[in-house]
């Protein structure tokens, strides 16, 4: 499998995994069109191109010529110049490396990953947060983000790649829309009642499981065991946390309970004054569900042997 087929199953795949639904991607694929033929030359030549094929803006091909044949991937969570360096110490001791594969972006997908904060506009409205409002509750939170990721050094681990002549790729919303799918499907089928309810069908789950076993269990942040769950909002993508000030409108929606990665205590405290019961999945634990479905997908594809480390646990759901 080239580089470039296992960079386009994973693009292909997060757009047919989207919560947006196909339709709403592909609209907003027209929309990066109609805004790149309306750039000068100079426009051009700086747009980032593969807006036009996707909208995952911090799933990227780093570094690595897109024809390489790729056998062998070393993946995890966390990937940067550490990882890189272990990925170059393995093939010293005689393992074959073909490309090094991130969860979290790096480089120019870590630059640009607030874009996909976006998609929350159309996953708020869906759940039942009329447009506007999420759109401007968004926006405010979108710009935030941008002016936090702005002066980090988004292009150190890339050069340590380039440097150890070692392919290098993130996939990161595409992952995401996959354990965020899972779990909305999982919650929709089994239908909670209460929050340890919850808790037990996250449990049964091989990714929690692991991370329940090494002290990092899923839990119940605010209610309690016997809370009804009510109507779930599984929040597992959009680059990362929304609006602070959107809890209010998700309660008003019908949402009773909130299903998350991670959640700051600043959003938190909003979401207590909104009486919004929290369970948080993991962070690392639901990262590695969305990996683990994606990876799936690729093996359907072509035999690989994926190499883990970075807080990454391969569980394969299909043979």
């Amino acid at each position: 499998m080239k580089l470039i087929e296992v960079y386009r199953t994973i693009v292909n795949h997060g757009m047919k995994m989207d919560p947006r639904g196909r339709d709403r991607v592909k609209k907003e694929l027209l929309r990066a069109k109609k805004e790149y033929d309306k750039l000068d030359t100079s426009g051009k030549a700086l747009y980032d191109k593969e807006r036009l094929a996707h909208p995952y803006s911090d799933t990227r091909i780093l570094y690595g010529n897109e024809n390489t044949q790729v056998r062998t991937i070393l993946t995890g969570i966390d990937m940067e110049t550490p990882e890189l360096l272990l990925a170059d110490r393995l093939k010293e001791k005689g393992k074959k490396i073909d490309l090094v594969l991130s969860h979290h972006p790096e480089g120019t997908a870590l630059a640009g990953f607030f874009n996909v904060m976006y998609m929350q506009i159309d996953i708020l409205n869906r759940i039942g947060v009329p447009i506007n409002i999420a759109e401007s509750m968004m926006i405010e939170r979108i710009k935030e983000v941008e002016r936090k990721v702005s002066p980090v050094n988004h292009m150190r681990a890339v050069d340590a790649a380039e440097l150890l002549g070692i392919a290098f790729m993130t996939c990161h919303t595409p992952a995401d829309n996959c354990v965020a799918s899972f779990l909305d499907n999982l919650m929709k089928k089994k239908r909670p009642e209460t929050l340890d309810e919850v808790i037990d069908i996250l449990k049964d789950i091989p990714e929690y499981k692991y991370s329940a076993v090494h002290n990092c269990p899923p839990s119940i942040i605010r209610g309690n065991a016997s809370s009804k769950a009510g109507k779930i909002f599984v929040d597992m993508t959009g680059g990362t946390e929304g609006a602070k000030n959107i809890f209010g409108k998700l309660s008003q929606a019908g949402v009773s309970t909130l299903l998350c990665m991670h959640l700051s205590e600043e959003h938190f405290k909003k979401a207590k004054e909104e009486h919004l019961n929290v369970i948080i999945a993991g962070h690392i634990a639901s990262d590695n569900v969305g990996l683990n479905l994606m990876f799936d997908e690729i093996e359907s594809k072509s035999k690989l042997e994926i190499l883990t480390c970075s807080g990454f646990r391969r569980f394969k759901r299909k043979k």
